[in-house]
């Protein structure tokens, strides 16, 4: 087992933080005061395929890695969680599940522009009564002779504002427990953007409802076979969960660094901060976590990466990437004390940021409950 990064994973971390430490760094406290979504930066960013990070290279994709494409997730929340938000949903749920049950006419169609981040992508599945119960989704698909009719509401969509091809989960009227996805261009008649969410953090991320309103799709937009929309769905969280893992680890690495600089820095009975044993054993739990964390987080990419089953890995690497994230933020605010708590600096943007990173994507409660099946389904 080697715990080194390779040359190319090296590579790919340094040009990232290059690139978001001189394009995106300048802008993050306005873009979340503002609650903006920075399409200028995007554009800048489209060169570098952070839209098309697994997507293989015929197709206009990097043809990552998935313990790469981690690092990048990781580098990019860093500095702008929300930005990180958005790619790795777009990434990982928008893109993937076309990739794994796309058809070829449908790779074909829809993934070239997302990958070159023309069209963004989006995964709908909460709903006022759903959400952790997936079972309870009300929006439904009537088949047609031509296609089928969608109607309902999805609630706080990542990417929602900004989406051009959204991945949506209904249930199919007059089959039983029949869930399918299906792919909505955002030009297709029926379809409404809702208000954007004024959220606590990933104020830059234009979270939205959407809705459905006799929107009609032809059968060919049907994604995988019919009633294969819970896999679908399934499927593409276990991917999702990676992102979102990296994600949290972003956050918690940015809070770590900007915590040492400033022990370093304040002056507190004539000697810095970092000198008191306190301070040094927050830094030192924090720096623990955010290995556990990182080591778990590639754990679970190498997996996928070996297409070995990873779903109990990438839960428990959400699961503890996204606490750590938590921790790691208010132990931040903490040794920053009442400066902490000022959005003069930048660790109360990443407290808030922290804690819905144990929310979307499944809850901590969720997680725990795919690692405990997994556990009590080993042979034993």
């Amino acid at each position: 087992m080697d715990f080194n990064p390779c040359m190319k994973h090296q590579l790919i971390s340094k040009t990232v933080r290059e690139f978001v430490e001189n394009e995106i760094k300048p802008m993050v406290a306005e873009l979340d005061r503002e609650a903006r979504f920075p399409h200028e930066i995007v554009e800048r960013m489209k060169p570098l395929h952070f839209f098309g990070l697994q997507v293989p290279k015929h197709l206009g994709g990097a043809g990552l890695d998935t313990v790469s494409y981690a690092i990048v997730i990781e580098e990019l929340s860093r500095v702008s969680a929300a930005l990180g938000l958005c790619v790795t949903v777009h990434n990982s749920v928008g893109i993937s599940p076309i990739l794994e049950f796309g058809t070829k006419e449908q790779i074909n169609r829809f993934v070239p522009a997302m990958a070159a981040g023309d069209s963004i992508g989006a995964f709908c599945l909460t709903e006022a009564n759903a959400g952790s119960d997936a079972g309870g989704v009300e929006t439904s698909a009537r088949q047609t002779q031509d296609g089928y009719i969608i109607n309902g509401t999805k609630i706080f969509v990542t990417n929602g504002g900004v989406a051009g091809t959204i991945l949506v989960f209904a249930v199919t009227e007059g089959a039983k427990n029949a869930a399918n996805v299906f792919i909505v261009e955002k030009d297709r008649p029926g379809f409404l953007v809702g208000e954007i969410e004024d959220l606590c953090g990933m104020r830059a991320n234009p979270v939205s409802s959407l809705f459905f309103e006799d929107c009609k799709v032809p059968m060919e937009n049907l994604l995988g076979k019919p009633g294969q929309g819970l896999k679908i769905g399934l499927t593409g969280l276990d991917t999702g969960r990676i992102g979102i893992a990296a994600q949290a680890l972003g956050i918690a690495q940015a809070a770590f660094e900007a915590s040492v600089a400033y022990a370093k820095e304040r002056q507190q009975f004539n000697r810095p901060i970092s000198r008191f044993q306190t301070i040094q054993n927050y830094l030192a739990d924090m720096a623990t976590n955010i290995d556990a964390a990182r080591l778990l987080l590639h754990r679970a990419a190498a997996f996928k990466d070996k297409g070995t089953p990873f779903s109990a890995q990438a839960s428990m690497a959400k699961l503890f990437c996204s606490d750590t994230a938590r921790t790691v933020t208010d132990m931040a605010v903490q040794i920053h004390g009442g400066y902490g708590y000022s959005k003069e600096y930048d660790v109360e943007r990443y407290f808030r940021d922290a804690k819905v990173t144990q929310i979307y994507e499944g809850t901590s409660e969720v997680q725990r409950m795919v690692i405990a099946r997994h556990i009590l389904t080993q042979p034993s």
